[in-house]
């Protein structure tokens, strides 16, 4: 009880003396995890709201698809990646195995399915309150597009921070592809992972609390954007 007060105790002041190991490791995560998104989000949401607004050939096999891949296992992705990024794979040429980019690519393969699905969902449901008055006004496709997407903005926030959540928590894919290299690729959840199989809580406990409260502000954040498109449909 005693080792594990002093270990709290340490890693409260590792987070007071904003420690530069720390400090080094929470900004790469955040780095890897944003990036990992806004990839995701930019080609997630036209992608969603492409399913949710046009009806063609195999749409319903890419929307299955698409909800399947929503539950994809964080190691699968990573292999995935891997083998395309491996010296013998497709990708090999340009070495980005066991980098920041690499760690990247295999987040936006796990949150690309959930902002796209998010996406789609909201699409639909607005085309259904909209499309006489949209269609009335002759607005053309892309600006359909664009006007949905705007008016579902909350939603897509939430879905945006669901794509996060999922992103900056995850472990199994980024360490196959980025190796866990020390001042390289070491993110939060790979750490916590060493850290504690080493049996040094200090450093682990501290990149835990950091993690519990950007997890609490996104859930904040989300509840929030929540409210706001419920006022703004009301």
């Amino acid at each position: 009880m005693t080792d594990l007060s002093s270990a709290f105790s340490k890693a409260i002041k590792l987070l007071i003396d904003l420690e530069p190991a720390l400090v080094e490791i929470v900004q790469l995560s955040l780095s890897v995890s944003l990036s990992a998104v806004l990839l995701a989000s930019l080609i997630g949401m036209p992608l969603g709201a492409v399913l949710g607004l046009f009806r063609f050939p195999g749409r319903g096999v890419v929307v299955s698809i698409l909800n399947a891949l929503m539950g994809l296992p964080p190691v699968v992705a990573g292999l995935f990646i891997y083998l395309l990024l491996s010296r013998a794979g497709p990708l090999g040429e340009y070495g980005l195995l066991f980098t920041p980019a690499a760690m990247v690519i295999a987040q936006t393969l796990l949150v690309l399915p959930i902002v796209a699905a998010l996406t789609r969902q909201t699409v639909v449901d607005l085309n259904d309150e909209y499309a006489e008055q949209l269609h009335s006004l002759r607005v053309g496709p892309f600006a359909m597009i664009a006007t949905l997407l705007w008016e579902g903005r909350y939603s897509l926030l939430t879905a945006v921070l669901a794509g996060f959540g999922r992103a900056i928590a995850e472990v199994g894919a980024v360490i196959i592809v980025g190796g866990n290299i020390n001042h390289v690729t070491r993110v939060m959840t790979t750490t916590i992972a060493l850290e504690t199989s080493k049996g040094d809580l200090d450093l682990a406990l501290g990149l835990g609390m950091v993690l519990l409260l950007i997890v609490f502000t996104i859930n904040g954040v989300a509840l929030g954007a929540q409210h706001l498109a419920r006022r703004g449909q009301a």
